[in-house]
């Protein structure tokens, strides 16, 4: 039989296929999902409710887990923040870079010819922000306040940025929006100085009658909102944040970036100040821990994250979006403001039953509450894969359909088919960073000696440091709290992941083990 073709028919036919292929392309696009990496600061392995917290609750961090995969054995790369942002943005180890905690005032420190993730992710076709803390340096060694800062993130891969420049400690206390600082006024230009006093806001070892609770020296320089801070600055009065209003600012311009957005695949990195000193939650968490201000900053971040998911709910994202919950490294009590945090700890266990904390190298510093949530792939569960941060990299990279370049990412693995609940194990043998460096291989942790001696202030801390003359070497499976050394009666074992290490060490990158 002869089918006859109509002639009109025949010459729209190529645009119905066109239009047909367009509409295709588009609705594969729409179906990326959004990525949400919601990054705390300092938060230990057990100050969350689903993980044994006492003394304050955590109901939508709780939330987020239940309906999520839960890690149990998920890490970022260093026990201090610095070193840990750098190996999640670069896929790369932060020792390669030297990366250790910054200044205030700190040149960018992420090479801009260098591939970042959201710079992998923005050829990938999604809109990328980072909103919140920074602490990776800007600039190029000196910074003007008062025009534009660059480079920066945005130079980085990021399309936006909103910015807490540093730390909360650390001047100057002002937000930093895509290369300019927020509401300053021209008529009273910002000066930071690291080294001697300006002048122009009362210093906090010279009146401590005007602070809202004691510092340490280190901690006692300029006074900002009842709080003394690392440095000096003048100026910008206008521009200067409130820290209980940081909350707050934060998640509005979260809301901000996920409604103009909405119709885009978006990255966002979304950076906590939450729990890093000073801490001085918003009036409305007050007393909401038994914890004083720590446990009040928990009940806060908790908050936070309630409000982001009410966020996407409210916009139709909440189910093809991919949140990624994590912490920068371990917890601390003391760190340098007098907020009674040790006195007031009561039974909670910040570290869980992990030992160390932050700037330790035991497992506390680096193991941290991590939770995959992605209702569309991801089902709800508990996995004991070995994940890393550094590995989010080329996972993300698989995710999006992005080749890496053989120098891109040098030491993240494609460990995705873990992050999605796919498979139950991830990494066989990783790094983990602290004042010295140590090995995971499996159940097994080898701690690499130190011949330097631990530093006053970290002593101060009361953090079991793991720094010592001679190796450790534990089982993991049998002893979680770092109890036994048996460095000495398993020596080949001690020897052969010391050997392990220093080839890591010698390689420009572990992934491909690259070593020109």
């Amino acid at each position: 039989m002869n089918f006859k073709i109509n002639p009109l028919i025949a010459c729209i036919l190529p645009f119905f296929t066109l239009f047909s292929c367009t509409q295709n392309k588009k609705t594969e696009e729409v179906k990326k999902p959004n990525i949400i990496i919601v990054y705390i600061d300092d938060l230990g392995y057990g100050d969350v409710g689903f993980q044994g917290a006492k003394g304050v609750s955590t109901p939508n961090i709780d939330a987020l887990a239940k309906n999520g995969l839960v890690f149990t054995d998920g890490h970022c790369s260093a026990s201090t923040c610095t070193p840990s942002r750098y190996s999640l943005l670069t896929g790369s180890y932060a020792f390669r870079n030297n990366a250790a905690i910054l200044p205030g005032d700190a040149p960018l420190l992420i090479d801009t010819n260098k591939t970042t993730m959201p710079a992998m992710l923005q050829k990938a076709g999604y809109k990328t922000a980072v909103i919140g803390k920074w602490h990776l340096g800007l600039g190029n060694g000196y910074i003007d306040w008062n025009k534009t800062i660059s480079p920066g993130p945005n130079e980085l891969g990021f399309d936006y940025s909103f910015l807490v420049p540093a730390t909360l400690d650390r001047v100057p206390c002002v937000f930093v929006e895509n290369h300019h600082v927020v509401n300053l006024d021209p008529k009273d230009p910002i000066k930071v100085d690291y080294n001697k006093d300006l002048g122009a806001y009362p210093n906090g070892l010279e009146e401590p009658q005007l602070l809202k609770f004691g510092a340490d020296k280190q901690h006692s320089n300029t006074i900002i909102n009842g709080i003394s801070r690392i440095g000096f600055m003048s100026g910008g009065k206008s521009a200067l944040w409130k820290d209980e209003d940081m909350a707050k600012v934060l998640m509005g311009k979260v809301n901000n970036f996920l409604s103009e957005n909405k119709e885009n695949p978006f990255f966002l990195y979304f950076s906590f100040t939450d729990i890093h000193v000073p801490r001085a939650p918003n009036e409305m968490f007050k007393d909401k821990s038994t914890m004083g201000s720590r446990g009040d900053d928990i009940a806060q971040m908790d908050w936070s994250v309630g409000e982001l998911m009410k966020a996407l709910k409210s916009k139709g994202l909440d189910k093809n979006t991919l949140i990624i919950f994590t912490s920068d490294n371990g917890p601390v009590l003391n760190d340098g403001y007098d907020d009674k945090a040790e006195e007031l700890v009561g039974d909670h266990k910040p570290g869980g039953p992990l030992k160390g904390g932050k700037y330790s190298i035991y497992e506390a510093g680096t193991r941290v509450p991590t939770v995959v949530y992605w209702p569309e792939k991801v089902k709800p569960g508990t996995s004991e894969a070995l994940v890393n941060q550094v590995d989010l990299f080329a996972s993300l990279a698989k995710l999006t359909g992005q080749k890496l370049a053989p120098k891109d990412a040098p030491d993240s693995f494609d460990v995705l088919d873990a992050l999605l609940g796919k498979s139950k194990t991830g990494r066989d043998v990783m790094l983990e960073e602290g004042f010295t460096l140590a090995l995971r291989d499996n159940n097994w942790k080898f701690i690499a000696p130190q011949s330097k001696p631990t530093p006053n202030w970290l002593k101060n801390k009361n953090i079991a440091s793991g720094l010592q003359e001679t190796p450790q070497l534990f089982d993991l499976k049998s002893d979680i709290s770092e109890t036994k050394n048996l460095a000495a009666t398993n020596k080949q074992k001690a020897d052969e992941m010391a050997a392990i290490l220093n080839k890591i060490k010698t390689q420009k990158g572990s992934r491909l083990g690259y070593s020109e």
